[in-house]
């Protein structure tokens, strides 16, 4: 018997034209199921499934963008989480309020590695309020104290995306013209409960440059995408994403670590700014402890500002007698690699692999193809491994060796990632600019030496 489908006095469709040539129904067909996709090796086993999937996650740093673009070092940003009953689905798990507190505790310290001379505080979305967390500051310890705390309470009520707003406007109201502003917001609901037209509230965010990103848990939102597109100068693709998975929950709130770029009005606005004062103290050693005047604590050692002579216990911070920005030498150079990052190296096929035998910086060595072989293997440290474990490695004629554009050296794709997201530095550039001219062939010392070297 076969069935037919009518629609609006259309000629009866039957099911056999709704079939695809893979047996099921067209609309089956866009599906791809995670099941379809994991294939055994002839052993049964998924380990090459597993490298591929590294592999993969390793290779997307390929596509940064590196463009030298001007930014701003002196950043001051609100962390706004959603603590609303919303919160306390099991979709993410544990639920959604765990793995978002544990994920903020992760880009506090992230923010604070990559920017160690901006600041930062936290507010919560509860019962329709605005809660601060934890105050505007420098210190990532106490900010991470404060999200630990929060893992005691329980999500309720609704949350107030204007009443954060204003909040957030108020405490970087005395942002100087140098510092960004900016405000990260962790969005799981799919209402807001305010008390008045947010839309000027937006307006208001706008006109006093202060830049909105939202990570939403559940599903897009019309007023997050607005207050993304107006306070981004109209950009919201790039401001405002609704996460697919735990992985990319991550990795939407890790990319707020690197600075946004300065928009035309804010570049227009700086010219004319002047120099700001800082100040690098002296670390001092005491065998009886004595008060800091940043926490009045009785404590062993710490810093003295170079202008009032107070005592603080950690870096960076402010003078809380003279007002005074205390940092090291080393928080500034860490903070200055966001306007010219470290370029993207080339990704070297097998005609050019020949040409190093280990990688540069970590002295491992590389993968090599044999060539005698019916299908692809690979040998590494003289031992003999299918090429499905390390397929991703090869696919497309990549040989895993990444070469510096400047220096021409080769490295490995662990090195890639040290080199672009922590060390910001080349080693083979390093080595070669303290002229010494590093082989392949050196001790691995020497090149750990140069490595070191660069990232202080």
């Amino acid at each position: 018997m076969r069935s037919t489908t009518r629609s609006n006095g259309a000629r009866p469709v039957s099911n056999l034209e709704l079939r695809s040539t893979a047996g099921g129904y067209i609309w089956e067909d866009s599906i791809q199921r995670s099941w379809d996709v994991v294939q055994e090796d002839a052993g049964g086993s998924l380990a090459g499934v597993v490298a591929e999937l590294v592999q993969a996650g390793k290779r997307k740093r390929l596509h940064y963008d590196t463009t030298p673009l001007q930014r701003g070092i002196i950043r001051h940003l609100i962390l706004v989480l959603d603590l609303s009953m919303s919160m306390s689905e099991k979709d993410l798990r544990p639920t959604r309020y765990q793995l978002s507190i544990s994920y903020a505790v992760q880009f506090v310290a992230d923010y604070f590695e990559q920017n160690p001379i901006s600041q930062l505080g936290i507010i919560g979305m509860r019962d329709g309020l605005a809660n601060l967390v934890s105050q505007l500051g420098g210190n990532p310890t106490e900010h991470i104290s404060a999200l630990q705390a929060l893992r005691k309470q329980e999500p309720s009520g609704d949350p107030s995306l204007q009443n954060a707003l204003e909040m957030a406007r108020g405490g970087l109201y005395h942002v100087p013209s140098h510092g960004t502003k900016e405000v990260v917001i962790i969005f799981g609901s799919l209402l807001s409960c305010d008390p008045g037209d947010i839309h000027k509230t937006v307006g208001t965010l706008k006109a006093e440059h202060v830049r909105v990103r939202i990570v939403g848990l559940a599903a897009e939102v019309a007023i997050c995408k607005e207050i993304c597109r107006r306070t981004n100068e109209g950009d919201s693709t790039s401001t405002y994403g609704v996460i697919l998975n735990e992985q990319h929950f991550k990795e939407l709130l890790l990319a707020s670590c690197t600075p946004p770029a300065s928009t035309k009005q804010k570049s227009s606005a700086s010219l004319g700014s002047d120099l700001m004062r800082m100040g690098f103290p002296s670390r001092i050693v005491e065998t009886s402890p004595s008060f800091c005047a940043c926490h009045s604590r009785l404590i062993k050692g710490g810093y003295i500002c170079p202008r009032c002579k107070v005592k603080v216990c950690s870096l960076p911070t402010e003078c809380p007698a003279c007002g005074l920005t205390l940092i090291l030498s080393t928080h500034l150079a860490r903070s200055y690699h966001h306007l010219m990052p470290l370029r993207n190296w080339d990704e070297v096929d097998w005609n050019d692999a020949k040409k190093a035998s280990s990688c540069f910086a970590c002295q491992l060595p590389f993968l090599t193809a044999l060539s005698s072989a019916p299908r692809l293997r690979v040998s590494v440290s003289g031992s003999t491994t299918n090429a499905t474990a390390v397929s991703a490695i090869a696919t497309g004629g990549a040989s895993g060796r990444f070469r510096c554009p400047s220096c021409k050296q080769m490295f490995c794709i662990d090195c890639d990632l040290f080199a672009h997201e922590i060390l910001h530095n080349c080693p083979g550039c390093e080595a070669a600019a303290g002229g010494r001219k590093l082989s392949n062939g050196q001790a691995a010392t020497e090149v750990s030496t140069a490595t070191t070297s660069a990232y202080a």
